[in-house]
């Protein structure tokens, strides 16, 4: 992409925008440089490394990069031998150290983020460097003693040399005969020696070298002679002190150079993750959504057109919006090209000045570079892009009064320079196209450019202001009229774009309003070729039927959703009347099973009693009778309670059972049942349905082979991989919870998802923080958007 097209579309102030999100200086610069790839799989690459960074921004996931710089010139200097001083052996350290949560973040998520989790892989632990600056570096930025045996010895001693020469001059200050002299009896430092403050007339009277004087000369800084030897002393370790220092910062240096690969692979690493993270960032700032990336389709042969072929262009965007204009000011366009033998892929946008008409075109061109550099798109969810190899724009100040030779000279040399470059796969964008020079001229000039676009198969956007070019759109196959519209009330523009529609003229209507006396403005309009007149009124009346068309399409959608509405309440109450009536139905079986084990308690002591009598008793026969009559009543009321042979619109299904969909003549498993609608989980697949278009199986359904193996005695229904706590009070909530985590560890399930809803946060808070303290809970974390988001927490098991 050559950079002067680049700034003509407003690209480098994206990249500056998006710079604001970096979090050091490596990834601030790769962030103003952030090129446009024209090949497709870097594109896509890209375009998901940022959706990764978003997931993982939504999931609250530990992604700071804080404490890290770009310690580059530090390695290199370590490199040409030149010693690193120990705040700079600091910033290596806690650069290296600022990668190891990221890393292990990612390590840990490498599932759900594979393209992040691959670059963490790469970073280097540096282990025995970060150690060493550790131990011999403290956090104050000073050489510790423990760098070395030697300089712990040598600072002892300089210690015990201190303490020596202190106690001589502090005697000396205190002393009968000297305290006299002194202006203070304090002890102090000039040019790194030990002195006492002596006034100046009792300069004899104390005996040694005077190392300064006061600004008043009233005070001589004096060194004692009888403390001259200890100074030296003293001085003599400092040196040593300084020369155990030097070499400890050597060696460290070199510890640094030896390192020095890992250290600037690191640091680029990490700047490359800043970057896509900075991305994500502005992604949710701009509320902007991850394009679809597409190769060109066939070359199609343009009905009508004799060797004209469509290139097979896919631009489809959906809601756009200027990324460089405020959210709640800009109106969002849509713009598409048309595929096939009939469809279109030069669009002609006419529409009256400061009617948003390059706005539109920096919009389309704008997004389509971002696209290409693998940043989400200010557009809404399904919008569709080709990864052109070339985006050309020509675009002056169309507010410009001044169109002198110089502006149309300057527009044709781009308009030249443009189809000298561009290519089928290219995206070129014309602002004002045929302006700046006389009408007729410009107009004939305007449609010779399109038709040679239109003959070599090159994608294009134009604006103008010549009619001739709403006729050329209209009639060209190919090509398509655009428009955006102005309100004659209000005398303002809409900046909506209309795609095939061109652009009313508005000049008679704005006279008109603004006060202009009628008859002049019939004048002009007299003045004026009937057939453009004719062909305005003709617009205006297209476009009010398109406008009752659009009404109508809206009146028609409303009265769809009330009907899916309507339908979906019905079949709500149907659900919860079939629920009604299985439940009623499970009650009485449950009460009949009461009354069976009763029963059966009644026949276990008949019989009793008939084994303590006597075979030949003939007092016995008649209870023999009725323990035999007793027993085919119980087994005839088991027959009727035995829940698998009910009816299955008599049976309430639950959680656990074995299900069977006809209209997918697919098995599987319920998992959830809520207001007339049922989740069942049949193999990969999650399936939401009416609960009534299920029917109760009998026959077990053969499990994935990839299930996890239940231990022995663990029930089925208690190895569901989901529990839906919506609409449970808190501590009803918080018990079941409980439960099913013994259940679910028990059955041998590794992962679980619990179900609470978004609401007003309060199941969701009860969930999260159970789960962070369980015992059986090694990780937990959000579901993605696509599975529940802040809805759904996902919780990891301890293998059991």
């Amino acid at each position: 992409m050559e950079r002067k097209f680049l700034e003509t579309l407003e690209y480098p102030k994206v990249l500056a925008q998006l710079a604001q999100y970096t979090s050091f200086s490596a990834s601030r610069e790769l962030a103003l440089h952030l090129d446009v790839t024209s090949d497709l799989a870097e594109a896509e690459r890209r375009q998901r490394e940022t959706s990764e960074a978003r997931s993982l921004l939504g999931s609250n996931a530990e992604v700071s990069l804080g404490g890290v710089r770009d310690v580059r010139p530090l390695v290199e200097r370590a490199l040409r031998g030149l010693r690193l001083l120990p705040q700079e052996l600091l910033d290596i350290q806690a650069t290296l150290e600022a990668g190891r949560p990221l890393s292990r973040t990612l390590g840990r998520m490498g599932s759900q983020v594979p393209l992040l989790a691959g670059l963490a892989a790469r970073i280097q632990p540096c282990t025995h460097l970060i150690n060493e600056i550790k131990r011999c570096i403290t956090p104050r930025g000073e050489v510790a003693d423990a760098a070395s045996p030697e300089l712990a010895h040598v600072r002892a001693q300089l210690a015990l040399a201190r303490e020596r020469l202190l106690e001589r001059l502090e005697r000396f200050i205190t002393g009968a005969d000297t305290a006299p002299c002194l202006q203070e009896p304090l002890i102090t430092q000039r040019s790194g020696r030990y002195v006492i403050p002596v006034k100046a007339e009792y300069r004899n009277r104390i005996p040694g070298i005077v190392h300064d004087e006061s600004a008043s000369g009233a005070t001589l800084f004096i060194e004692p002679l009888s403390a001259v030897a200890l100074n030296n002393e003293l001085r003599e370790w400092q040196l040593r002190e300084e020369r155990e220092v030097a070499r400890v910062l050597d060696r460290l240096t070199g510890l640094v150079a030896a390192e020095g690969e890992a250290i600037v692979s690191n640091v680029e690493i990490l700047a490359q993750l800043d970057l896509i993270f900075a991305r994500a960032r502005y992604a949710q700032a701009l509320r902007a959504t991850q394009p679809r990336l597409v190769e060109f389709g066939p070359r199609v042969p343009l009905e009508g057109q004799d060797g004209v072929y469509h290139p097979g262009v896919h631009l489809r965007l959906l809601r756009a919006r200027h990324p460089l204009l405020p959210a709640d000011v800009v109106v969002p366009i849509d713009v598409q090209m048309a595929l096939g033998s009939r469809g279109y892929f030069i669009i002609v946008i006419t529409g009256p000045n400061t009617g948003g008409k390059t706005v539109a075109l920096k919009t389309i061109g704008l997004l389509c570079l971002m696209a290409q550099a693998g940043l989400h798109i200010p557009a809404a969810e399904g919008s569709t892009l080709c990864v052109f190899d070339g985006i050309y724009a020509d675009i002056g100040d169309e507010q410009s009064i001044e169109q002198s030779l110089s502006t149309f000279s300057s527009h044709m040399g781009n308009i030249v320079h443009i189809l000298a470059r561009a290519t089928e796969r290219s995206l070129v964008l014309l602002d004002e196209l045929g302006a700046g020079t006389d009408p007729i001229e410009g107009s004939a000039l305007a449609r010779a450019v399109l038709s040679e676009l239109l003959r070599r198969g090159i994608t294009t956007v134009a604006t103008t202001h010549h009619p001739e070019l709403k006729i050329y759109a209209q009639t060209q196959p190919g090509v398509v009229n655009a428009s955006v519209e102005f309100d004659a009330e209000t005398l303002a523009p809409t900046y909506e774009l209309t795609i095939g529609m061109p652009g009313r003229s508005n000049a008679f209507a704005i006279a008109e309003r603004l006060g202009l006396p009628r008859h002049i403005v019939a004048a002009a309009r007299q003045m004026v070729d009937p057939s453009l007149l004719q062909s305005d009124e003709f617009l205006r009346e297209v476009q009010e039927l398109r406008d009752r068309a659009e009404r109508r399409l809206q009146e028609a959608e409303k009265a769809a959703q009330a009907a899916r509405a309507e339908r979906e309440e019905l079949a709500a109450q149907l659900a919860a009347l079939a629920q009604e009536k299985g439940e009623i139905l499970e009650q009485a079986r449950l009460q009949a099973r009461q009354e069976l084990e009763e029963l059966r308690r009644e026949i276990a002591r008949a019989r009793s009693e008939l084994a303590r009598a006597r075979a030949a008793d003939p007092a016995a026969a008649p209870l023999r009778q009725a323990v035999l009559q007793a027993e085919a009543v119980a087994e005839a009321i088991d027959r009727l309670t035995d829940e698998p042979h009910l009816p299955g619109a008599a049976r309430q299904l639950r959680p656990g059972d074995l299900v069977r969909v006809p209209g997918l003549n697919a098995r599987g498993v319920l998992t959830a049942v809520e207001n007339g609608h049922a989740e069942v989980q049949a193999g990969g697949m999650r399936l939401r349905l009416l609960l009534s278009e299920l029917e109760p199986l009998e026959e077990p359904v053969a499990e994935p082979a990839a299930a996890p193996a239940q231990r022995p005695g663990v029930a089925a229904a208690r190895a569901q991989p989901e529990l839906h706590l919506r609409g449970l009070r808190a501590d009803e909530a918080e018990a079941q919870l409980l439960r099913y985590l013994d259940e679910a560890f028990l059955a041998g399930l590794r992962q679980v998802r619990i179900v609470h809803g978004k609401g007003s946060g309060v199941l969701r808070r009860l969930v999260r923080q159970e789960l962070s303290h369980h015992p059986l809970v090694v990780a937990v974390r959000a579901a993605p958007a696509h599975e529940g988001g802040e809805g759904v927490t996902i919780a990891e098991l301890a293998v059991s």
